[in-house]
């Protein structure tokens, strides 16, 4: 009697008979185990389509979601909606550019790229233009969001010279200009401030520069920061009003 392969050479029994499983597990293992690569290979595509796929197989899963350490993109990255507050942050190296790349909107062979201008604050504006009128009048919602002391204003002369000037600021809420020669007024306008880095409390600042080696050693923490590439998960800021108890705790519970 010949012995099966890995018998012993004096074992005269054929072996144990185990019977192949019967039926299909077509059931779902989950991932994350195993050896990591860190290769940043091209994703497979397959080479049978649903017509050609044998029958008598499992119907293949394909990627609805995706978990994945490091991701390497050669081209473009499209998506209808995206999380992420900046695509490349300071997630890597000196790829540290906020930027937004758009398709050119007259020429289907081109696109548009920007890069974000950057600041040592969080600064928001208004811009506009003011004609037979002397009175900028800010947003409502910059009530409270703001620091009054931080606006700037830049004017524009329309036609003619009108020497003008910034008559007042007054509580953050409007901007008196005037004309130094009396002429009827006509400009653009460009309103900049800062707002304040937490609203309920007028204390903290932003610190430009500190020492780390990751945004997670920022002092004080970063509850009152989205930081791009980094708060991949986070949709809130942790800063809310006292009266809003309920919200704040299950914000914190989910941040």
């Amino acid at each position: 009697m010949t012995n099966s392969p890995g018998q012993p050479e004096d074992f005269d029994f054929p072996g144990e008979f185990i019977p192949a499983p019967t039926g299909q597990d077509c059931s779902l293992n989950a991932g994350g185990w195993g050896i990591k690569s860190t290769q940043f290979d091209y994703i497979w595509y397959a080479n049978a389509g649903e017509d050609d796929y044998p029958k008598e197989a499992c119907k293949p899963y394909y990627h609805g979601n995706a978990q994945i350490d490091n991701l390497q993109v050669n081209v473009n990255l499209t998506a209808p909606q995206a999380t992420i507050p900046s695509m490349t942050g300071v997630a890597s190296g000196n790829k540290t550019l906020a930027q937004f790349d758009i398709p050119h909107i007259n020429d289907d062979k081109k696109r548009i790229r920007h890069i974000v201008a950057e600041g040592p604050e969080p600064g928001i504006y208004i811009r506009g233009k003011l004609k037979d009128s002397n009175t900028i009048t800010l947003p409502e919602y910059w009530d409270g969001l703001i620091d009054p002391e931080s606006i700037t204003v830049t004017l524009t002369q329309i036609g003619y010279s009108q020497d003008l000037i910034v008559d007042s600021i007054d509580w953050g809420k409007t901007v008196k200009v005037r004309s130094g020669v009396g002429a009827n007024i006509n400009c653009y306008y460009e309103v900049w401030a800062a707002r304040w880095i937490n609203p309920m409390n007028h204390d903290e600042k932003l610190l430009v520069v500190y020492e780390g080696d990751s945004p997670d050693d920022y002092p004080g923490g970063n509850d009152n920061f989205l930081i791009g590439g980094w708060d991949y998960d986070r949709r809130e800021t942790k800063w809310r009003r006292p009266e809003d108890k309920v919200d704040s705790v299950n914000l914190d519970k989910d941040a």
